[in-house]
């Protein structure tokens, strides 16, 4: 079961795509998704929309990285094949997807997003459709005043 809105985010490192430690700060809001595998359909659809809203969640103050058990080098592919501008966290033994709780399902992270401000869960998305979460889950964020644009 995945951690639940209120829970503390747990302190994570990984490694991302250029083969560089990340520990992400959850102090300041932070979008985390996992999903199941680098260049697949779904998968490449979500990361393209993220990148697609990637400006506005900066523009707000919200980081973003992805996570699933794919290694540096395919994340390195994948974000150079897609264009990536944010993070992908490399997550091979499944400590990050355990430490949120996410599931694993034939040794692949179920795709689930966290929101997580102030160094807590806020939100928990699971089971999500690819297409359109990205700006949905900005849109959720913006309306409930977790996070705001600058005027």
């Amino acid at each position: 079961m995945p951690l639940a809105p209120g829970d503390d985010a747990p302190t994570v490192t990984a490694r991302n795509q250029d083969g560089e430690d990340v520990t992400p700060a959850f102090e300041e809001p932070t979008v985390l998704y996992f999903y199941p595998k680098d260049d697949t359909p779904g998968c490449t659809i979500e990361a393209n929309q993220f990148q697609h809203e990637y400006e506005t969640y900066r523009e707000a103050g919200v980081d973003v990285y992805g996570v699933s058990t794919d290694d540096v080098d395919s994340h390195r592919s994948f974000c150079d094949s897609a264009g990536l501008e944010f993070d992908l966290l490399a997550d091979p033994t499944a400590e990050i997807a355990e430490a949120f709780g996410v599931e694993l399902r034939d040794g692949k992270t179920a795709r689930t997003t966290f929101l997580l401000v102030d160094g807590e869960v806020e939100a928990v998305y699971e089971g999500v459709d690819p297409d359109g979460h990205a700006r949905d889950l900005l849109l959720d964020a913006l309306e409930d005043g977790v996070v705001t644009l600058p005027d």
